[in-house]
């Protein structure tokens, strides 16, 4: 009997197409946070991955499944950075040093690479559920990780200043960006870093 082995190997085509979703992905995840879902079209984002329009649907069954993806990877992107800073330093400055890289001039500046949600919020929750779906899995992980960082983790009530703090966290941001004063801006990111408990 002879035994045919299929090749494990992914073909160029494949590589090549992962690669291209990969892109498009990236470019969306930029997208969504700089203009918005609303205003972030289908063209201009395979234009700013380098791919024709027609080329979408190899790649998502719709619109909704692709800013699902993105936000995804927005909430991803922004999962890392804090979990990079968490463990860049001892664990009982952690928290400290969360809250002072997330309510920053430099955080504040970068809409393309910063959070989501205080980019997109307001807007998600006219969003199709599997957008809404992502966004609810990354606000609970980014609770878990505050209330992790809390030198009391583990006792009454830690959960519930989580979530107070990850709040004032978005909230302060999200205004930071709306008000056209600097000075103001600048202001807000100050008084929530005083005010927080734990800052």
């Amino acid at each position: 009997m002879m035994i045919i082995m299929r090749n494990s190997k992914p073909t160029t085509r494949t590589t090549a197409k992962e690669a291209s979703h990969e892109r498009i992905v990236s470019a969306a995840a930029r997208a969504i946070r700089r203009s918005g879902y609303d205003g972030t079209g289908v063209a201009d984002i395979m234009k700013e991955a380098g791919l024709t329009h027609g080329a979408f649907y190899a790649h998502f069954a719709s619109r909704e499944a692709m800013l699902a993806e993105a936000v995804g990877r927005a909430c991803a992107e922004s999962a890392a950075v804090a979990a990079d800073v968490v463990a860049s330093v001892p664990p009982e400055q952690a928290l400290t040093y969360m809250l002072h890289a997330y309510l920053s001039r430099e955080n504040l500046e970068q809409v393309e690479q910063g959070c989501p949600l205080a980019a997109l919020g307001s807007e998600t929750v006219r969003q199709a559920p599997e957008v809404r779906r992502v966004t609810t899995r990354y606000i609970k992980e980014m609770v878990d990780l505050v209330a992790r960082q809390s030198p009391d983790w583990g006792q009454p009530g830690v959960h519930e200043r989580s979530l107070v703090t990850i709040s004032a966290m978005v909230g302060t941001l999200l205004l930071a960006r709306v008000v056209d004063e600097p000075a103001l801006s600048d202001s807000l990111l100050t008084a929530a870093l005083k005010h927080l408990p734990i800052a």
